[in-house]
């Protein structure tokens, strides 16, 4: 093997020095000499260190087991007989307590049938009566009561006896594990106590797998295909069966003894897959997180164990006793990110899990069956889904309501648990089905951002307050406008109902409460005492008490029929924004601006407990009907659910790419609304016990994407401080960069794909060695924020571009400033070498494009033309020509020889922030505010596509090195590819439909493409939030209803899929 780092010389020593060694110990001739240490004293010939190895081993005679063999089969006979014992006694144990309860149960059941039976007492049989008379009048029952008493005390006597049996043993176990810290400390797994009722995995599943995990895969394909030439249903019966053996004797050409052996391993571990938890539960839900985290982590390389577990996925499609095991089998090989393209996966049955990000890019599903699936996320470009049979299917995106234009300040649910409100700085009301999701009406009469929203207990009126500093009443039937109440002199920031819906109400900046009468439309009372604004109200649910929250730090509690302040609460030390009564009106919780919630006795006006973890101001707070759980919006884009008994964080909701301004229960508990910064509502389903799968993704704009010069892995760079670095294929994050301690604008790989600079503004530019992940290198001297960064095409310089106006050259070996070009009037926003390296293009704000001789420093030409600031230049491959972006909404191509303007393509409604040319140089992609990516002919100057599906500004866009994927990214936090052919053509996922459907039954032929399927593909998006593609997925003869019965297909047709049932261009042969 040859060094790293000299990579002609042969690895000859090995470092022994006590240090960090910086050549990772293995050390070449030539490293000797780089080597700061003594080579006699500190280094050996690998042949020499081998041998002292051994003769180390030899001396502690670490080959010599017997004694611990004899100890181990002692210890585990020991264990093994107390595990038997144990369940002897668990086992009588039960018995008794089952025949205790049954004589119970029996007996009221004798006396209720007797009574119920005897209802028409003329027809009752004077033995029936008897015993009825002495029920009525006699002691029967009462004697019953007696024995039934001391049945059930002895059961109780029992239980705590037993409970407190457990609490001493794990007492003992808790010993043993102070035994083993003490002596091994973390070198050892401790002990575990005796687990309660929801802990899971009686068996480990990971030991059980690793018995076959030296099985070909060739093995279980012939098995699957011989139980489906034999329309075999029972695997386990037909592997018992020797006939089947020979056959698989002679297709694998292997001998009886490791063939016998080989069914053994998989029949034994089938039969116990199918007894095991894992056939039963769901794994994808929150009580199996930890357990299948720690599964993945052991299995995620391991070829063997993963080649049985996509067995196990396709024996759904055989054996229904395998479909829970198979569900999960699928769940844990997504959690892998395992690639599944192309596969086929004819008729498997899937069921209770989550498929949330799933890859089946061009994969046969036809004839599968989805039941309680999460699908969100999927990729199913170019699937096949005939026959499909898909039910009760969960779907993120549509429980994500999307309709208002600005800021979503305030959500309310219905007491029917039917309507959701929201309150908009659009100006507008919206209510929607909670069930559907869709819109029902939307309430226009406000002269500016309606901030808050509140249904009257009957769920007929909606109240609303406003930055116009008016309160409106809507019959929410009808969707007209009831009454205005005026009388606050400033924004109206809250409003609330009594629990009887005769008075409402309402908080605002001129610092006061007022009451309303809601059948007169009167102002009752207006209570003051707050210094500053007053964010929230809320009413006690018996209607005597009202809490208000402000931006004087307090909240104040008062009475209600007196109109007098009760108590003041004063520990928040920033603004308080939101208050909520428990159902039970003995708790009061608190969002603040100090980051915090609190809860507080509502009797004594003391604190109980401080909710920390949120990581900016806390907007909004709300109690589950039940009273145990605790919602809480934030400004750091996060949900966070909280048990009220232990003041614990139970769950974290991330999707929200902005500040989460309000949540809202449901009356049932079942479902949260979340409304946001990011314009959107949101439905979380709360009672589900799936965890929430966090998929990879930037939680902030993404401004720069850049391919490694091979193609397969792609930097990111965003507003939240992080490079990301991913894996092209899979959309797997390879690493996170962190160092950056602001917005990082700029990414760009070095030509030798090693190296990665990046620019932000925190003023810096900094270098990161992709191979240790380590920053190698800071480069500071801008003092603004660096806006662009590109490597020259021998990796040697470094030019970045800055808001200080200047263009730094940077020598890369060094870290130093090698020269600093002026000259630019205003912001620099981009730069680019030309491919020689002789000529450097600048993009500024004082709209013009600049080139620079690089080696001289010297500015050569300017190029004026657009009429707004430069956001983008780009050199085509030869370096004939500049492409630049600009705020004008214009792309333009200059000559770079003559420095003429060749052409300007016009088509973006908005501004152009990136221009990138196609590897061949025929093509050019723009990125633009107007949320699309357009590419262009160079020679023609026509558009000749358009890709739409970002749903913010696009902030950048690369070209792949083959030119056959783009990258772009938005400001709605995602990356997309897209799949494209350079030049005029667009590579279409339908090419081979005509060839899949000759195969169809009776065979059908596409006459022609039709309109629905949109053949500019995105074949990835990397996001935190799920988002399906269907993109060329063919749809015939199925059904994929939601849990609410909605039919998806229409949501796939617009995601680009065919639905053949709906087309006249097939014929049938």
């Amino acid at each position: 093997m040859n060094c790293t780092f000299h990579i002609n010389s042969p690895i000859s020593l090995i470092c022994i020095a006590p240090h960090k060694c910086q050549c990772s110990r293995k050390l070449c001739v030539e490293c000797q000499y780089d080597h700061d240490v003594d080579i006699k004293k500190h280094t050996i010939p690998i042949i020499q260190f081998h041998e002292r190895l051994k003769k180390k081993l030899k001396e502690l005679k670490l080959d010599e087991i017997s004694e611990i063999i004899e100890e181990r089969t002692a210890f585990k006979q020991m264990l093994s007989h107390t595990e038997s014992m144990m369940k002897n006694i668990w086992e009588e144990l039960s018995q008794s307590i089952i025949q205790l309860y049954d004589i119970i149960e029996k007996q009221n059941k004798s006396y209720l049938d007797i009574i119920n039976q005897n209802i028409n007492l003329n027809e009752t049989s004077n033995t029936e009566l008897e015993k009825l008379v002495q029920i009525l009048e006699g002691q029967t029952l009462d004697v019953w009561n007696v024995e039934k008493n001391f049945y059930m005390n002895q059961l109780k006597k029992m239980k705590n006896l037993w409970g407190q049996e457990i609490k001493s043993l794990n007492e003992k176990i808790k010993e043993m594990n102070e035994i083993f810290q003490q002596q091994f400390k973390s070198s050892i797994t401790t002990i575990k106590p005796i687990q309660e009722e929801n802990e899971v995995i009686k068996e480990d599943l990971f030991e059980m797998l690793t018995q076959i995990q030296n099985i070909d895969e060739s093995i279980y394909n012939n098995i699957l295909e011989i139980l489906r030439r034999e329309k075999a249903s029972d695997i386990l019966e037909f592997l018992s069966k020797q006939s089947n053996l020979y056959e698989l004797l002679i297709n694998e050409q292997i001998n009886t003894s490791d063939a016998i052996e080989i069914i053994k391993k998989i029949t034994k571990v089938l039969s116990n897959i199918q007894d095991h938890q894992f056939n039963k539960d769901d794994y994808s839900s929150g009580t199996y997180y930890k357990a299948r985290q720690d599964l993945i982590k052991r299995i995620a390389k391991n070829k063997g164990i993963i080649d049985f577990i996509k067995f196990l996925v396709l024996l759904t499609s055989i054996d229904e006793k395998f479909i829970q095991s198979g569900s999960n089998g699928l769940n844990l090989l997504l959690g892998m990110k395992i690639d599944l393209q192309n596969q086929s996966l004819e008729n498997i049955r899937i069921k209770n899990t989550s498929l949330i990000g799933g890859h089946f890019v061009k994969c046969n599903l036809s004839g599968s069956e989805f039941d309680n699936v999460d699908i969100s996320g999927l990729n199913l470009n170019g699937a096949q889904l005939f026959n499909c049979k898909w039910k009760n299917l969960k779907i993120h995106e549509l429980n994500k309501l999307e309709g208002h234009s600005d800021i979503v300040w305030q959500v309310c649910i219905s007491k029917q648990g039917n309507k959701i409100a929201s309150g908009s700085s659009d100006n507008t009301i919206r209510l929607w089905d909670v069930k559907t999701g869709q819109q029902n009406a939307q309430l226009e009469g406000h002269d500016d951002a309606v901030i808050s929203v509140c249904f009257s207990p009957d769920g007929n009126t909606l109240a609303s307050g406003s930055n116009d500093m008016s309160i409106r009443l809507w019959d929410v039937i009808t969707g007209e406008q009831k009454a205005k109440l005026d009388g606050h002199q400033s924004a109206v920031l809250f409003v609330f109902f009594s629990p009887d819906g005769n008075t409402l109400a309402s908080g605002s900046r001129d610092n006061s409460i007022g009451l309303w009468d809601v059948k007169t439309r009167q102002q009752k009372v207006q209570l003051d005492g707050h210094t500053s604004y007053v964010y929230s109200v809320c009413f006690s649910p018996d209607g005597m008490t009202l809490a208000s929250g402000s931006n004087d730090n307090s909240i104040r509690i008062w009475d209600v029929i007196t109109q007098e302040q009760k108590i003041k609460l004063d520990s928040h030390t920033g603004y308080v924004y939101s208050v909520c009564f428990s159902p039970d009106g003995s708790t009061l919780a608190s969002g603040s601006y100090d980051n915090s919630i609190r809860l507080w006795d509502v009797k004594s006006g003391q604190q109980r407990v401080q909710l920390d973890g949120h990581t900016s101001y806390i907007q909004s707070v709300c109690f589950s009907p039940d009273g145990n759980t605790l919602a809480s919006g934030s400004s750091d884009n996060s949900i966070r659910l909280w048990d009220v008994k232990t003041g614990q964080q139970i769950a974290q909701l991330d999707y929200h790419s902005k500040d989460v301004n309000s949540v809202c229960f449901s009356p049932d508990g079942n479902t949260l609304a979340s409304g946001s910064y990011d314009n959107s509502i949101r439905l979380w389903d709360f009672k589900s016990e799936q965890q929430q799968v966090q998929l990879d993704g930037h939680i902030n704009d993404v401004n720069s994407v850049c391919f490694s010069p091979d193609g397969m892995t792609l930097a990111s760079g965003s507003n939240d401080n992080s490079i990301r670095i991913w894996d092209v294929k899979t959309g797997q994050q390879k690493v996170q960069l962190d160092g950056h301690t602001n917005d990082i604008n700029s990414v760009c790989f070095s030509p030798d794909g090693k190296t990665l600079a990046s620019g932000s503004n925190d003023n810096s530019i900094r270098i990161w060695d992709i191979i240790t992940r380590q920053q190698i290198a800071k480069l500071d001297g801008h003092c603004d924020y660096v806006r662009s960064v590109c490597f020259s095409p021998d990796g040697n310089t470094l030019v970045s571009g800055s808001y200080d106006k200047s263009i730094r050259v940077w020598d890369v070996i060094t870290g130093q400033q090698k020269v600093q070009l002026n000259g630019h009037t205003n912001d620099v926003n981009s730069v680019c070498f030309s491919p020689n390296g002789d000529t450097l293009a600048s993009g500024s704000n004082d709209n013009s494009i600049r080139l620079w001789d690089v080696i001289t420093g010297q500015q050569i030409a300017k190029l004026d033309g657009h009429i707004s600031y430069i956001q983008s230049v780009c050199f085509s491959p030869d370096g004939n020509t500049l492409a630049s972006g600009s705020r004008d909404n214009s792309i333009r191509i200059w000559d770079v020889k003559t420095r003429q303007q060749k052409v300007q393509l016009d088509g973006h409604t908005n501004d152009v922030n990136s221009v990138c040319f196609s590897p061949d140089g025929d093509t050019l992609a723009s990125g633009s505010n107007d949320n699309s990516i357009r590419l262009w002919d160079v020679i023609t100057g026509e558009q000749i596509a358009k890709f739409d599906g970002h749903i913010n500004y696009i902030k950048s866009i690369c070209f792949s090195p083959d030119g056959n994927t783009l990258a772009s990214c938005s400001r709605d936090s995602s990356i997309r590819l897209w799949i494209v052919k350079t030049g005029t053509e667009i590579q279409p996922l339908y090419c081979n439909y005509n060839e899949i459907l000759k195969k169809w039954k009776p065979p059908i032929i596409l006459n022609k493409l039709p309109n629905s399927v949109n053949p500019n593909n995105t074949i990835l998006v990397i996001s935190i939030d799920p988002f399906l593609l269907s993109n060329g997925a063919l749809i015939f003869q199925g059904q994929f209803l939601t849990t609410w019965g909605e039919d998806l297909q229409r949501f796939f047709e617009s995601r680009g899929s065919c639905i053949m049932d709906n087309l006249n261009c097939i014929n049938y042969k």
